[in-house]
């Protein structure tokens, strides 16, 4: 028996960086607009030690992974790594969660946007961290066509709709939900 490694069609592995690109440059911003508040937010995790002085490396990552999800030939180490960072934020998250902290915020909205941190935002973050590793894959030898590329462009602007739809729907039901268990 021969054993064939699983490869994706390259417009589904050209959508899925571009999204995920997407997703990381905006990350990154968003720290980058504070890195100061990141730093202190970073430090509150209580994860690594001297966090406030290795701040900077996050947003950092961040964009070397978006770029890196650009370009086919980086593509499956970006895509690793991305899902390392994915893996470390729901980890943060979740030990904070089983210490009790829940008032920290999870920085994922900006220096604007102080949401606590959730059970579900580890979830989020693992199923990200699963799409992901389908950029990692190899991918076929198909040549992009220029529908392709209309198919990808349609493709990030839906995925990046449903995520940030999804995350808002998400950050607003989920801490009603929780407080009204609280009170019944």
């Amino acid at each position: 028996m021969v054993y064939h490694a699983r490869m994706i069609d390259p417009a589904l592995g050209t959508l899925l960086g571009g999204a995920f690109a997407l997703l990381f440059a905006s990350a990154a911003l968003h720290k980058l607009r504070d890195l100061s508040g990141f730093a202190e937010l970073l430090a509150a995790y209580r994860v690594l030690p001297g966090a406030r002085y290795l701040a900077f490396l996050v947003p950092l990552t961040e964009t070397l992974v978006a770029c890196g999800l650009l370009l086919p030939r980086s593509r499956p180490a970006a895509s690793l790594a991305g899902l390392g960072l994915l893996l470390l934020y729901a980890a943060a998250i979740a030990l904070n969660l089983l210490r009790g902290r829940r008032e920290l915020s999870c920085g994922c909205g900006g220096p604007e946007e102080r949401r606590p941190i959730a059970a579900w935002m580890v979830t989020r973050n693992l199923l990200l961290a699963l799409l992901l590793a389908a950029a990692a894959l190899p991918v076929s030898a198909r040549p992009l066509q220029a529908v392709d590329l209309l198919t990808v462009a349609a493709g990030i602007a839906v995925a990046s709709l449903l995520y940030m739809s999804a995350d808002a729907l998400l950050g607003r039901v989920m801490p009603r939900t929780q407080a009204w268990r609280e009170h019944s």
